[in-house]
């Protein structure tokens, strides 16, 4: 029987193999890292004494690719978050808070009820969506953006957080698409969660361990050094231990990101196009030694139930509140590149206190906890129309090569819903020859 190798760990490595096996193919996995995940896992960090994600990744109710992965191995329930929704925000410009609600339907009543809608918004303002829906490709976010407070206090940052890129740059046509599967279809799509323990556990153990139950074979710590061709076909895959040379009709699939799958595949695909331009995202993860008591819970409020808060006007986007951890997420941040860590921590715990609720704000200690800061320099490629011109699809002029990743061309920004989908295109394809 055939196999396929699968150079990448991470969710679309996962996502083509799990697919592979459930069709009844072989399959070897090959990590670079010692442990499966990629931007998406966990790991205890000893310094701090408890468990953290690598990043913050919240998922929506429409993402149906990440809750067909999780209803896969039985693990829905180990999401947690409101179960409607909300979405609180504090503006630290004037100290506004509130919750956008979204209802549960499609048609957007929340947009003419001012307790559920964002504060200061006026009606005209909608025409931004529908400017941001119609699109073309080459169009960016703030070519569509009507100025006022719906943009200020809601579109830009979602535009942030999903494309990981500035509003000036930043492609519309990506936006658009993350809109039209979640706020487009009303609140129903739109209902946040995020993993109650930890990513690994949520999204990367119960397929590694539902993979090796099927004899898939996965290595980790083998990292993989390049690809050798013979005719029109990858015959070897140089790596540790003399690589691995393939038999007639085994396959091969790149699921590294985009610079790695861009080196590995130099000598076979020398005309290989794939994004070249990245953003960072900076996490900070905040010791919190009371383990977030019930009581931070209740006087949190809206934040305690959500479980996070959108921050405007500040360095910090997105506050998650965790059990033993508060962290923070700062999307497109190679604005901070050469930010120290220490001048960065405190700004950023001085915007907690005051994003979060008078009475939960108390509760944590004016000077800065222990913390964990996470420089991802190169999260993830720059959502602007030209970049997004370079990703490539699934296939290659190799017959028996194929692509995955959030990079590749999902038609989604780079996000956990495009990965998964695309080590299920990259599956099919293998299995259609």
């Amino acid at each position: 029987m055939t196999v396929t190798h699968i150079i990448g760990g991470g969710l679309a490595g996962l996502a083509c193999a799990v697919s592979l096996v459930e069709a009844g193919e072989r399959v070897a996995l090959y990590e670079a890292g010692p442990a499966l995940g990629g931007r998406c896992r966990s790991y205890d960090d000893r310094a701090l004494g408890c468990r953290l994600d690598n990043g913050n990744h919240l998922i929506l109710s429409g993402n149906r690719a990440v809750f067909d992965w999780l209803d896969r191995f039985g693990m829905r329930h180990s999401l947690s978050g409101p179960g409607r929704a909300m979405f609180p925000f504090a503006d630290l410009r004037d100290g506004t808070r509130w919750t956008l609600d979204l209802g549960r339907g499609r048609v957007p009543w929340w947009v003419l009820d001012r307790r559920r809608r964002v504060p200061g918004m006026r009606l005209g303002e909608l025409a931004s969506l529908g400017r941001l829906l119609r699109a073309g490709e080459a169009t960016s976010v703030a070519a569509c953006l009507a100025l006022g407070a719906l943009a200020e206090r809601l579109l830009v940052p979602l535009a942030v957080s999903a494309l990981n890129t500035p509003v000036e740059t930043g492609s519309a046509a990506l936006l658009a698409a993350v809109m039209r599967e979640s706020l487009a279809l009303g609140g129903a799509a739109c209902v946040p969660a995020t993993p109650a323990e930890g990513l690994s556990e949520s999204l990367i153990d119960p397929a590694r361990d539902w993979l090796l139950a099927r004899g898939a074979v996965i290595r980790t710590g083998w990292r993989a050094a390049g690809l050798v061709a013979a005719g029109d076909v990858v015959s070897r895959i140089e790596g540790p231990e003399g690589g691995v040379t393939l038999d007639a009709g085994d396959r091969v699939v790149l699921a590294a990101n985009a610079p790695v799958t861009a080196a590995l595949a130099s000598a076979v695909l020398p005309g290989l196009v794939v994004p070249d331009a990245f953003e960072a995202i900076v996490n900070l993860h905040y010791r919190h030694e009371d383990r977030l008591t019930p009581g931070l819970a209740r006087a949190a409020g809206d934040v305690g139930r959500a479980g996070f808060v959108g921050v405007i006007g500040g360095l910090a986007e997105w506050i998650f509140l965790k059990p033993g951890v508060v962290s923070v997420t700062i999307s497109a941040a190679n604005h901070l590149a050469d930010r120290e860590a220490e001048g960065l921590a405190a700004q950023v715990w001085g915007e907690i206190r005051a994003a979060l609720p008078p009475a939960a704000g108390a509760l944590l200690p004016e000077g800065v906890p222990a913390y964990r800061l996470v420089r991802e320099k190169r999260a993830t490629f720059a959502a602007t129309p030209e970049q997004a011109r370079r990703r490539p699809g699934t296939r290659t002029a190799r017959n028996n090569l194929f692509l995955a990743g959030d990079w590749t061309a999902t038609g989604l920004p780079a996000t956990i819903e495009g990965a998964l989908r695309s080590g299920h295109s990259a599956a099919k394809a293998c299995l259609a020859g």
